[in-house]
């Protein structure tokens, strides 16, 4: 990996949240002082902007700080609490002050991006989402594709493309494990999604290492079983420090 895939994916990384508290620091300090990386923030920043657009800010209830209160107060009166307990309070206390004081900051774009990875999923896998970004040079990301890989289950959001008349896109994995050519996932629909199955047949080991590409082709898909138009690419990349990647 080259010292600029570096920068750019530390860049990613810090835009998406998913740095540790220490390692966000160090970012946020270094990029100061580093144009380069300052640059690579801002350009991610640019290409996640248009997430924020994608929904209807939503207040919190008006009764949640006084539930969240209510269930440290309960922890605070258990005398015998558990290890995990503490833990739990502790986590507690920190939500309560984030709620006071950070609330009017809360980012849109974290959270539209938290509801394109979590919400498709039925429930929270023990390892967290990958995510590859697919778009073209230094312009916007196109689409974004998630995948929970201990399902092995995908989810295919536009961001800035949008159905094409006459033309389909299509999702393509390659990998050497699967030779030399690559292979159909699956056309996308009208509406840009894909069978949230599609990936069931491919090892998540494959999956971490393996190219991902979207192409644009005729209706119903390559007429040759390969790409023949303009393709974009992407790789997996998990969204916290609990997984990794094959490109990390």
């Amino acid at each position: 990996m080259t010292g600029h895939d570096d920068i750019d994916m530390l860049a990613a990384e810090y835009v998406l949240g998913t740095l540790e508290v220490d390692e966000r620091a160090e970012a946020a300090q270094r990029r100061k002082h580093d144009s380069n990386l300052d640059a690579q923030i801002l350009a991610w920043e640019a290409r996640l902007a248009p997430l924020c657009n994608e929904i209807q800010d939503v207040a919190p209830g008006p009764d949640l700080l006084e539930r969240i209160e209510r269930r440290i107060a309960v922890l605070e009166t258990e005398k015998d609490a558990s290890e995990s307990s503490t833990t739990q309070l502790l986590g507690l206390h920190r939500r309560l002050r984030f709620w006071r004081w950070s609330t009017a900051f809360a980012s849109a774009a974290a959270l539209a991006l938290a509801i394109v990875l979590v919400v498709p999923f039925d429930s929270t896998p023990p390892q967290p989402p990958f995510v590859a970004v697919f778009s073209q040079n230094d312009q916007q990301p196109a689409f974004m594709l998630a995948v929970d890989l201990d399902n092995r289950r995908l989810n295919v959001q536009p961001v800035t493309a949008e159905p094409l008349p006459d033309r389909t896109y299509q999702l393509w994995i390659k990998s050497a494990e699967l030779g030399p050519d690559p292979r159909s996932v699956g056309v996308l629909n009208d509406d840009l999604s894909l069978d949230a199955d599609a990936l069931r047949d491919y090892d998540p080991d494959l999956l971490k290492q393996a190219t991902f590409g979207i192409s644009i082709e005729p209706p119903g898909g390559s007429p040759t079983g390969q790409p023949t138009g303009p393709a974009i690419h992407g790789y997996l990349y998990p969204t916290d420090q609990r997984g990794r990647s094959q490109h990390l």
